[in-house]
């Protein structure tokens, strides 16, 4: 197993530990259990450090496996979307769009809010022009009643 592998295991299992609520519960429990050892040691400043010390610690190293976790499962539900683009009726120009730049980003946003608002203004426009037409018909069925009678 190489070493990419094993720490991509490491922070998977490591990262779900984490989120499970035993995790929390344990991490209560080391907290009330500081906090109760507080009038034992006079509420020094070594016992201020111990848990300043071990949450920042805790902290630190839990940022880098749960950042490369996070990275692991964009990148799949990138790769998954790029597949669903690719094998519909998409347009496969959005495969990759993930390593344009910020500005080139914001183009391509500003280029697909413009044809959906255009999208939006045709399909009023359908339902006007389907309405009129509606109405029309309704018009010319009540003149053909009013004036068979």
């Amino acid at each position: 197993m190489t070493a990419s592998r094993a720490f991509t295991a490491f922070a998977g299992k490591i990262s779900k530990w984490a989120g499970h609520p035993l995790a929390f519960a344990l991490g209560m429990a080391v907290v009330i259990i500081w906090a109760a050892c507080g009038p034992v040691f006079g509420y020094s400043e070594t016992w201020q450090l111990v848990i300043n010390t071990g949450t920042t610690i805790v902290t630190f190293l839990m940022v880098f496996l749960i950042q490369n976790s996070q990275n692991r499962d964009g990148a799949a539900i990138q790769a998954m979307l790029d597949e669903l683009i690719r094998a519909s009726a998409a347009q496969n120009r959005y495969i990759g769009v993930e390593h344009l730049t910020e500005e080139e980003l914001d183009e391509l946003r500003r280029r697909c809010e413009t044809r959906a608002k255009a999208e939006r203004l045709d399909d009023a426009m359908d339902a006007a022009d389907r309405a009129e037409a509606q109405a029309k018909a309704r018009a010319k069925k009540a003149a053909e009643r009013v004036s068979g009678l």
